[in-house]
């Protein structure tokens, strides 16, 4: 069987990836004229913590979440399996124990635990909140091994092709072109983060500061760098981000740890990410064309199961429209 996908995003890679594992013929279309040029995901985090998104987020989200870790490590290059440390300042010390009473599967610790997990946070928090099981990924390295692994399968990527899924050739069509897909009830929540660079302060995983303003997310990455962000808000304004989440995502970063009062600021970007109401992912079928979209602020960690439910109804002989969230 032949498949177009329309997107290379985490949600068209992704899908992409699983149909040629299951033996499709995949061409993949991509509007940008390189790999990540235009898309959120290539901004994202990379944080796979089903746990802590189920803070917020509906619970339906923590089983495929969990499955994800396993489906990105056989995948892709260093998939960090060292949890997530959840802080607040002294002040806000309340904030964890709210926190790990909404979540489930966190391990409570004192200054000494915190201390014991990442040496260079010793002394500036009372205690925190240990997701050991949780996991994070480098995005833009993973999105450049999926695409090396949909060559390797057979595949075939075009850059420059802006095609609309009713135009595109094949036996079915997946449209995971997230915002630009312009669904019914799809609405765009921007992110904004920014890449600092120091060799002042070392960490191991994800930490997530329950900042009284803005709760943020750090994420180390190689060669000293660390991705800051977790802004949402609901805007349909593209564009760089503004001086006020700037500010507020500078400022958590020195509450973390005043080290990165030093550091060189590398990046500094914004995305859109694609959300129905209920925050949750759809996939559905009509006719021949197969709908990837609204993955909101998990997608990597919801896009294998997003995918394996495409590839069913790609692959399976039903037409009617059906939806898997």
């Amino acid at each position: 069987m032949t498949i177009t996908v329309i997107g290379a995003g985490v949600a068209g890679l992704v899908a992409a990836v699983t149909l040629a594992e299951r033996g499709a013929a995949v061409t993949l279309h991509e509007r940008s004229d390189r790999l990540g040029e235009n898309a959120a995901s290539w901004l994202a985090g990379g944080m796979l913590a089903p746990f802590c998104e189920a803070e917020s987020a509906d619970p339906s989200i923590v089983a495929p979440g969990r499955a994800a870790i396993d489906w990105w490590a056989a995948r892709v290059p260093e998939v960090m399996r060292q949890g997530t440390l959840v802080l607040a300042p002294r002040r806000d010390a309340g904030e964890v124990q709210r926190y790990a009473r909404r979540t489930r599967e966190g391990l409570m610790l004192d200054a000494e635990g915190v201390e014991a997990l990442e040496p260079d946070l010793a002394g500036r928090f009372s205690g925190g909140l240990h997701f050991a099981t949780e996991a994070h990924l480098d995005p833009r390295r993973a999105l450049v091994a999926l695409a090396e692994r949909l060559r390797a399968l057979g595949g075939t990527i075009h850059f420059g092709s802006d095609i609309m899924p009713e135009a595109a050739t094949g036996d079915v069509v997946l449209d995971c072109r997230g915002i630009a897909a312009d669904a019914p009830q799809l609405r765009s929540v921007r992110g904004e983060m920014m890449v600092l660079k120091t060799r002042d302060i070392r960490l191991s995983r994800p930490i997530r500061l329950l900042h009284p303003r803005m709760p943020v997310y750090v994420v180390p990455r190689a060669e000293g760098r660390f991705m800051v962000g977790a802004t949402m808000i609901e805007s349909e304004a593209s564009g760089g981000p503004t001086l006020r989440s700037a500010v507020e995502l500078m400022n958590a970063a020195y509450a973390l740890h005043p080290a990165f009062a030093e550091a060189e600021v590398t990046e500094m970007k914004a995305g859109r990410r694609p959300a129905f109401p209920d925050n949750l992912p759809r996939v559905t079928r009509r006719g021949r064309i197969v709908s990837v979209n609204g993955l909101y602020r998990h997608g990597f960690l919801l896009s294998p199961d997003c995918a394996a439910k495409a590839a069913d109804l790609a692959l399976g002989s039903s037409s009617r429209e059906e939806i898997a969230a």
